[in-house]
Parts: C-alpha cells; structure tokens; sequence
C-alpha cells in the first residue's frame, strides 16, 4: 500500500506502509512512522543541526541492515545536508541533517530505524556538546547491573558540580549523558571518560571494566567511554531500536534507576514506542536540559596524564591529589575529588 501526504508544505510518498519490520509483534512500516511523528516534538531538538548516520532495514529487523552516513542522491531537493571531511574516507561525506518532521517521515519511511547523531553539531564538528558513557552488560549481567554502575557514576560527576542524565540503550544497557555545551574538544572528553572508567574499574574490580576486549566482559559492566570519538555516534534518545520488539531509547529519571537497582527487575526499563510516547506526553522531554545546560569539563592535569598511560592505580592516586576535604558515599566519588 503506497500513500501520498503532505508534511508541512512538503510532499512525499510513502510506500509498503503494511510492510511488517518487527516480525515478532507484527509492528508495520506504518506503525514505525506514526511513533516517529508522535516523538517528533521531543526526538527533532536531539537531532537538529547534526550529521546523521542512519541504521536501516529494509526487510526488518531480522534481516540484512546497513549503516548510511552519505545523502543518498534520490533525496527530495528539501532534506538538509551538511558536508563533513572524513579523514579516514579521505572524501567529504554529506551527512543528512533531520531538522523537521518531513525528513523524519521521509527518513522513517526509507526503513532508517535507528537513528545515529554525532555528539557534536554539524557546524562545529569537533567540538563535543556532551560526554557520554554507554554502560553495556556482559551476561548474566544485565541493566540491573548498570543501575549499579550509572549511580556510581553519578556520584563521581556530584562531585564535581555536575549534572547527569540517564536513558536506556533500547538494547541491554544504562547511557549516562553529561551535557557540556562549553568550548571542548574530544581529546578532552574522550580522555576524561576513560579516567572515569578506569577509576570505577580500580574500585569495583568484580563489576566493571574498561577494557575493550569482550574477553573479560562477563558478568561485568564494560563501561564504554570510547563513544567521546569524532568518528563514533550513539544512538538518539527516542530512536527506535532494531531488537525483536520494537523498544526504544528512552530518557529515564534516577529515580527510576534507584528503583530498577533495589527491585532487581530490568523490565523496569523496558520501553516500547506506545509507551514512551504516553511517557512524554505525561513526563514531557526528560532529555532537555542536555540540549542547553552548560557545565565545564573539569581540568583534571593528573588524571588526564595518567588515563594515557592506562594505569589506574596512578589514575586514583592522581584524582586524590586534587581532592577538596568533603565526605562522600562511595570510594569513587571520593577518590575523583572536585575541582
């Protein structure tokens, strides 16, 4: 079944809208948009202004996908593109820019399922306006020990005066984003976040990891601090997720974290494209103050030496030495120090 609509003054067809993409639950094409247009209000903010890459699948979920970072030349003259020097293409890449609803629409109806931005807007592609750390469960761990993990965390970033902000992955896993919105650059937020993991690794051996190799992952949460990378992209709060049901990465409060962790239930933290759309709809944008707040990277001279060095005993040892006396909970938060 094809379609014919108008978004906002533009046209577009719609094809195959019966077309199932999630087999499980008979979620259709149609479906994918209708959800798409729903979260518009709160998912376009998140994207606009940023090189995209798109997660497509064209056949669903359980078939063949493809990432596509270049504009395909079929676009309608309207799509938005913004082009990017790829050093490791050694060509410019014209990324597509999702600043409305019709290249949503249109971008929803060409099987793009998951959404990828850059953590960096497009006009200023080396300069990061969040960090971000994708805590991802080895099993039998789960997002249960990611809670865990996220708290620890957010400790460390209280003491430093700063604000964070948890969504789930939409897959197996906690994303923790703190929101810069100050001149920085990825040599900084990338070697900062790892200090950070390779602290919460020194602290809590049996449950985190730092260390790429999914050798050493299980049971453990690898805390991936590698995403702080130009060439890297995580994916979008609100974008759909290519698992067997049709989940999402949702914003979620650390209240909801807290009682995930004391319940022991990773259900809590499942969400579906209906219910995150009533979610917002009640909740509002639980992910806005990462589009504005502007926090300062903390200028840790020790630990961003050492975190060079991979050795994480010398990270702790350098964090101490720029501790202000203050009584923390939890030996991570008290071993970063504040600034």
């Amino acid at each position: 079944m094809d379609s014919a609509v108008e978004v906002q003054g533009k046209h577009l067809k719609l094809s195959n809208l019966e077309k199932v993409l999630y087999p499980a639950t008979g979620f259709n094409k149609q479906q994918i948009i209708d959800y798409y247009v729903r979260i518009a209000p709160a998912l376009i903010p998140h994207l606009k202004g940023r090189a995209l890459t798109r997660k497509r699948y064209p056949n669903g979920v359980d078939e063949e996908f493809f990432y596509e970072k270049n504009a395909p030349m079929h676009r309608p003259d309207w799509v938005k593109t913004a082009p990017i020097w790829s050093g490791r293409n050694r060509r410019t890449i014209h990324y597509i820019l999702a600043d409305d609803l019709a290249t949503l629409v249109w971008l929803a109806n060409l099987a793009a399922i998951e959404l990828h931005p850059s953590l960096a807007l497009a006009k200023d592609i080396e300069r990061p306006t969040m960090m971000v750390f994708d805590l991802d469960p080895g099993p039998p761990a789960n997002i249960v020990q990611c809670c865990q993990v996220g708290l620890w965390l957010r400790e460390i970033f209280e003491h430093f005066g700063l604000q964070s902000f948890p969504k789930t992955s939409g897959s197996k896993g906690l994303q923790i984003y703190v929101p810069l919105n100050t001149p920085t650059n990825y040599d900084a937020t990338k070697t900062f976040a790892h200090a950070l993991a390779q602290l919460l690794e020194h602290d809590h051996r049996g449950e985190v990891v730092s260390d790429m190799s999914k050798s050493v992952r299980a049971g453990k949460v690898f805390v991936d601090w590698s995403q702080n990378d130009e060439h890297k992209t995580t994916v979008s709060v609100y974008s759909l997720r290519a698992r067997e049901r049709p989940t999402v990465s949702t914003p979620v409060n650390w209240e909801e974290v807290e009682r995930a962790l004391k319940k022991k239930d990773a259900n809590l933290l499942v969400f579906e494209a209906p219910q995150v759309v009533a979610r917002y709809e009640k909740m509002g944008d639980l992910f806005e103050p990462v589009l504005e707040l502007k926090q300062q990277l903390p200028n840790l001279k020790g630990v961003t030496a050492a975190a060079a060095e991979e050795e994480p005993h010398t990270v702790e040892i350098a964090a101490q030495a720029q501790e202000k006396p203050k009584a923390r909970r939890g030996s991570a938060a008290r071993k970063a120090g504040k600034r």
